[in-house]
């Protein structure tokens, strides 16, 4: 009898097996894959991010794993710098053979059980709350545990989310797909570019000396895109920045095949009841063009098990603390989802065009910018009334160019 399945062992399970486990609690992770293994991912962990990875112990593993630090990031040709975020002074670009890995291996560690190769088909139920997982282990055996609570960490297509018939709320349909994939020879910084025609290129070094390079396009190119994607590749680069471009087609070398991500819709979906919980991208998840996906999962694991443990522990009601676990991450995660909804429509709105232009011309307007990039200022502040008024007057913009919410 565990205290809590997990079922899921990447960026949102093992952190929070291994949070649980630390505390002394009876941890089984199940995942269906082996480790190492790869997942299509944006890769990169914004600063509050990473700022859990050194909270955990973790950082200086994933340091010595050899990935590139970032330092400096662009986001046009003025929104060029970096900003210090809760003490982090880089991010990173993990490949997820390496970074999910050293997870599983942190919770294996910290004495939780982690069973691999085995796929979960069903939930042990009792009195009208889940109790348990069945499933299938790499030999086909059926087996079954049983266990106080189950958290479903099993992705956008989660399997605890659908035999719970956890419902979808605030559906946003998905604007566009991403194509990447792994390069030799590059020495770039971090490039995060949205040009013209609806499409975007980004760039950021990863482990083994390479560079993650990537493009988005609308979805409504999908078909077109596919007929010929290193084609296609190469000219969203060339288009968006012509230099990049001729660079790329010089001296960069295609390490592996190309990924193509076509997300799903952008969701919330529900986390929390008798039993059970999601968290990660099976309770929430939205568009990657934002790279919050990976940091998202950490900080909110991080939160479901300060629940988990309030409830395993007697403080409170257990489903009572993991609804509360549920609000919190709704609430504090509309700022992030709205804003990554709006900028993965490849156009940019006069607003965020007028406040944009008025970051580039100070230093507290680039270092607003880049904390909100990293993670240390929400949207709805950067983009608030009263914050626009400091950036434009830090930025002599005049009156008839600054914009505000609800400027038409």
């Amino acid at each position: 009898m565990y205290d809590v399945i997990v079922v899921g062992a990447r960026c949102a399970g093992s952190p929070l097996a291994m949070l649980l486990a630390r505390r002394g609690h009876r941890v089984l992770v199940v995942d269906r894959k082996t480790f190492p293994s790869d997942t299509v991912s944006t890769h990169h962990v914004l600063q509050v991010g990473v700022a859990r990875l050194r909270d955990w112990g973790l950082l200086d593993k994933l340091v010595a794993s050899g990935v590139t630090p970032v330092r400096r990031q662009h986001f046009s040709s003025a929104l060029r710098g970096f900003t210090e975020v809760e003490g982090i002074t880089a991010t990173y670009a993990p490949r997820r053979t390496v970074l999910d890995a050293l997870l599983v291996d942190a919770a294996r560690a910290a004495g939780a059980e982690v069973l691999e190769m085995f796929t979960v088909t069903d939930l042990v139920w009792r009195d009208g709350r889940v109790a348990g997982v069945r499933g299938n282990a790499a030999d086909g055996r059926e087996q079954e545990f049983r266990a106080t609570f189950v958290v479903g960490a099993d992705g956008r297509n989660s399997t605890v989310g659908d035999l719970v018939d956890a419902e979808y709320h605030r559906v946003r349909p998905a604007s566009g797909f991403f194509v990447y994939n792994y390069y030799d020879g590059l020495d770039w910084e971090f490039q995060h570019r949205t040009g013209h025609d609806l499409q975007w290129f980004g760039a950021w070094p990863t482990n083994d000396n390479q560079h993650l390079v990537t493009v988005m396009r609308r979805l409504d190119r999908f078909a077109d895109f596919r007929a010929d994607v290193a084609g296609n590749f190469q000219q969203v680069i060339d288009q968006v920045l012509p230099e990049y471009g001729a660079q790329f087609r010089d001296a960069g070398r295609q390490a592996e095949r190309f990924r193509v991500m076509r997300y799903p819709d952008n969701y919330y979906r529900r986390s929390a009841g008798p039993g059970w919980a999601l968290v990660g991208d099976a309770g929430y998840h939205k568009d990657p063009f934002t790279g919050w996906g990976i940091t998202d999962a950490f900080v909110y694991s991080d939160l479901l098990a300060d629940k988990l443990h309030a409830g395993l522990s007697g403080e409170r009601p257990i489903d009572e603390a993991v609804r509360e676990y549920e609000r919190q991450r709704d609430e504090h995660s509309t700022s992030n989802f709205d804003f990554t909804c709006t900028l993965a429509e490849l156009t940019v709105p006069p607003l965020y065009r007028a406040a944009y232009r008025a970051a580039a011309s100070s230093e507290l307007g680039l270092t607003q910018f880049f904390s909100l990039v990293g993670g240390g200022i929400a949207a709805t502040d950067f983009y608030g009334r009263d914050n626009l008024q400091v950036l434009y007057e830090a930025a002599g913009t005049p009156a008839a160019e600054r914009l505000f919410p609800g400027d038409s």
